[in-house]
């Protein structure tokens, strides 16, 4: 495969894992977009928060292209976790503007660049510390991918939207009680197997 193509083909599969992080978010309230579902905190807002942290951090700097913004999380004194979380003083559409502004500066740094580039993760052991482009952009595209499986979670336990695209479910049946079924056969199989009393 040409490097033109290899390109193009990485920058497709996380443009998908772009894609589907905004789409987790529409249509949720303000609440539902920031409300922490997970003991450790995961929310929808956050999530996209932290991805536009991390491209802008290794196509940014990383590279030898820093992305021009500030970001308050990365300032030595910000508190843990801040970039898993949105203020009250980022709303919605500032997280997702910057996440934007981040992905113009990923394909700007990513045409720029040959896949052999070497950059410097200084947080990576010292032995993997000077990864390719094309190292990075594999690495990147499995984290945003990894954060979209925790999204779609996280939104099905909102109101029950589930799959993987807006325009065309990757799910085997939409019906409500298809769903009802298949998971109560689970549930079943679970209890079973793992010498629990069959539900009444």
């Amino acid at each position: 495969m040409s490097e033109p193509d290899l390109k193009q083909a990485l920058t497709t599969y996380l443009q998908s894992g772009r894609d589907i992080m905004l789409w987790k978010l529409d249509g949720l309230s303000e609440y539902d977009a920031r409300r922490p579902l997970t003991p450790t905190g995961t929310n929808l807002l956050g999530l996209v928060k932290h991805l536009a942290g991390v491209e802008a951090g290794y196509f940014g700097f990383v590279v030898g292209r820093p992305f021009p913004e500030p970001m308050s999380w990365w300032a030595d004194d910000a508190e843990p976790n801040a970039d898993m979380w949105a203020t009250t003083d980022e709303s919605r559409a500032d997280v997702v503007d910057l996440y934007r502004r981040v992905w113009a500066h990923t394909d700007e740094s990513v045409a720029a660049l040959p896949l052999e580039h070497r950059g410097e993760v200084p947080w990576w052991p010292e032995e993997r510390r000077r990864p390719t482009l094309h190292t990075l952009l594999v690495h990147v595209v499995a984290e945003t991918h990894r954060h979209a499986g925790h999204a779609d979670i996280v939104r099905e336990s909102i109101d029950g939207s589930a799959g993987a695209r807006e325009s065309g479910s990757n799910l085997p049946s939409a019906e409500p009680g298809w769903w009802a079924g298949y998971r109560a056969r689970l549930e079943d199989v679970a209890r079973r197997l793992g010498g629990l009393p069959p539900l009444a």
